[in-house]
């Protein structure tokens, strides 16, 4: 009797769940659209202040235990370029510079969508590198009029790495072997679970040499450029430079503070007291010039590292990795 009531009370409690109605509430709010805020100045014109920090990805990162997703750098500067494209009073962009580099693509897009963003806009844009404005760094720096270097900044690391493991010995000591079919012997070029061969690392070189053309390529074509291809090829062999290293080599064209950058470009767009904008997210302002990108927007030493790119194969990077 008392099995058939326990029955019966849970095809009651079935029946009434059956015909309520479920709210799925999310527990992460979406993406909120920019707003700006002005750093400095009070005039009738805007320089942006572009802040291009951390790891150059088009990979969105997630940036909590609820499993928000942080937008790319990437689709971030592409957004901040779309508002300001909008907004008639925006007469100059600054583009911070903080990064090492990252993804070849990656940093080619950004380096395309601020060209671009310059020629349909018509109006200034100077990078200032502060601490690291390297490899990646340097061919976004690239896209700008011209490029100051912080005193104690570091830039260069002009070319393109190939990064992956080999984890065969690995593999090998706790008994796992890796079967392929493939439909071609190089079909798993630069896996990780056995040596390259030599016609492999030849294969891969080539690619390397073709996407390093193309970092100089992109510098030889920046508005501020004075060197010869041949200047540029002794000076693109990977190594690093202080800022004032790079101003006699001719990879920068000045030395200067972020506040330099700042009356250059008053100066350029002809207003003084030109207010300094910057956009954030509701809940993350800025406080100041120097105020750096959200927190979130860093990757972790994995991903400078390669990531899970460097054990599925690698990838192609313009990246500085000391």
């Amino acid at each position: 009797m008392k099995r058939t009531g326990l029955l019966l009370s849970c095809l009651l409690m079935l029946n009434c769940l059956s015909g309520c109605a479920f709210v799925n509430v999310p527990l992460v709010s979406p993406s909120q659209p920019l707003e700006e805020q002005v750093l400095e100045g009070d005039g009738p014109r805007k320089i942006l202040l572009l802040d291009i920090s951390g790891t150059v990805s088009e990979q969105e990162k997630s940036s909590s235990v609820l499993g928000q997703r942080t937008p790319s750098m990437v689709s971030q500067v592409r957004e901040a370029l779309q508002k300001a494209e909008h907004d008639r009073d925006i007469s100059g962009l600054i583009l911070r510079i903080n990064s090492p580099g990252g993804g070849v693509t990656a940093s080619d897009i950004i380096h395309h969508d601020i060209s671009q963003f310059r020629k349909r806009k018509n109006i200034p844009v100077q990078a200032c590198i502060m601490a690291v404005g390297a490899s990646g760094g340097y061919y976004i720096a690239a896209a700008a009029d011209e490029i100051t270097g912080h005193p104690t900044s570091i830039t260069g690391s002009i070319g393109v790495l190939l990064m992956k493991f080999n984890l065969a010995g690995l593999m090998g000591k706790i008994g796992v072997e890796e079967q392929s079919v493939k439909s071609g012997d190089k079909k798993d070029i630069l896996s990780p679970f056995r040596r390259a061969t030599p016609e492999e690392e030849r294969l891969a070189k080539e690619i390397i040499d073709q996407l390093h053309g193309r970092f100089l390529d992109v510098i030889m074509e920046r508005p501020g450029n004075r060197l010869t291809r041949d200047q540029l090829k002794m000076l693109a062999d990977g190594r690093i430079y202080t800022a004032g290293q790079a101003r006699q080599a001719g990879l920068i064209d000045r030395v200067g503070y972020l506040d330099d950058v700042i009356a250059v470009m008053r100066r350029k767009v002809g207003d003084g007291r030109a207010r300094v904008v910057s956009y954030f997210r509701p809940g993350n302002p800025k406080g100041s010039i120097y105020a750096g990108a959200d927190a979130r927007s860093e990757m972790p030493v994995a991903e400078l590292l390669g990531g899970m790119n460097a054990l599925s194969g690698g990838s192609f990077m313009y990246i500085w990795r000391p």
